[in-house]
């Protein structure tokens, strides 16, 4: 465990390549962890094979002893918006997975009446993947390039529900660990920020810093709580509860290099069979949090899922910040000298 802020590198004049922002090979040996530490570990969350069970929010919040709370984070409260399955509404201080329901409908072109016999075609399009989709989990109607079962029509409509089970992303430049004043969020030996709440004095300085809105406060004591990736688990050779429960392996839980890899895999796969607007959020090391911990597969844009389009840290600016106040109180000093010594003369 260490307190070591990652801004403090930049500070001390032993980062020359200031990594408040862009790749760094070695998150945790940057934090200053032996360098036979653990390997660096992630969240690759697929979301074209989410099928909205919540299994993992449940998970998470009977391993985690997190409270019952309704979308605006009242505990106790079973919420029900009304509009949607998505009960919970939003990443909190008491729900730390999070899985949105996202309802599409666009106008489509209705085909050409054909001739035959209905279905002389066999109505089904021919299956040309592999066996499976993920190690064990096998080419179902759970495939978004198959039968696409997130997706039907209402007549001239077609409506498809997007479902992706959020997180905090354990960002490779976490502003939130940054501004932390007590040393309460830590980077651990396998590459993630925690929380340690019984450090946490209630400040809130990380709130506003995280660039994705994850981490927040309980309202009885200001604490602020968030996913811990199973920090309990990891040390105790497990994975993720989260992880463990998913039935689609929709959350896959890894080695982050490796995770990295067959996300790649899958997104050449998806945009080879055509499926549009298959992309990875996260996955990019030089985007503005330099790559995230836990990071996606979407199948629209990020503003679709709830998700910011370009997130950098918060704390990118402060060297500059930092120069330019020093650059204007030398100016100051300057000047109240010089009017000092013309007048002595």
């Amino acid at each position: 465990m260490t307190a070591i802020s990652s801004a403090s590198a930049a500070f001390t004049g032993e980062d020359p390549g200031n990594r408040l922002f862009g790749p760094v090979p070695d998150v945790t040996g940057d934090r200053g962890y032996a360098d036979d530490h653990p390997a660096r570990v992630g969240f690759f969350t697929d979301t074209s094979v989410c099928i909205g069970c919540k299994a993992c929010e449940v998970a998470c919040k009977e391993w985690n002893l997190l409270p019952m709370d309704d979308a605006k984070g009242t505990v106790d409260a079973l919420g029900l918006t009304g509009a949607s399955y998505d009960n919970t509404g939003m990443l909190g201080a008491n729900s730390w997975r999070h899985v949105a329901f996202v309802e599409q409908s666009r106008a489509v072109d209705l085909p050409m009446p054909t001739v035959g016999l209905p279905g002389a075609d066999g109505g089904q399009r021919p299956l040309e993947d592999p066996p499976v989709v993920h190690p064990g989990v096998p080419a179902s109607a759970t495939t978004a390039e198959q039968t696409d079962p997130q997706r039907t029509s209402s007549g001239d409509r077609e409506i498809r529900w997007l479902m992706s089970s959020d997180v905090c992303k354990h960002c490779t430049h976490a502003a939130c660990l940054d501004v932390c004043p007590t040393g309460s969020l830590f980077r651990t030996e396998f590459g993630t920020v925690v929380v340690q709440e019984d450090i946490c004095n209630g400040c809130g300085y990380c709130v506003p810093a995280c660039p994705y809105g994850v981490i927040d406060q309980r309202q009885d004591d200001g604490r602020v709580f968030k996913c811990t990736l199973c920090y309990d688990r990891l040390t105790d050779g497990l994975q993720p509860a989260c992880a463990s429960a998913c039935p689609t392996e929709s959350i896959q839980f890894g080695d982050l290099d490796a995770l990295q890899a067959r996300a790649d895999e899958r997104l050449a796969a998806l945009q080879t069979k055509g499926v549009e607007g298959a992309r990875l959020y996260g996955r990019d090391e030089t985007d503005g949090v330099g790559g995230a911990g836990a990071f996606f597969l979407l199948l629209d844009e990020p503003e679709v899922y709830g998700l910011p389009p370009d997130p950098v840290v918060t704390t990118r600016d402060l060297p500059a910040m930092w120069r330019s106040v020093g650059a204007g109180a030398a100016m100051v000093v300057g000047l109240v000298a010089s009017a000092f010594v013309g007048r002595r003369r």
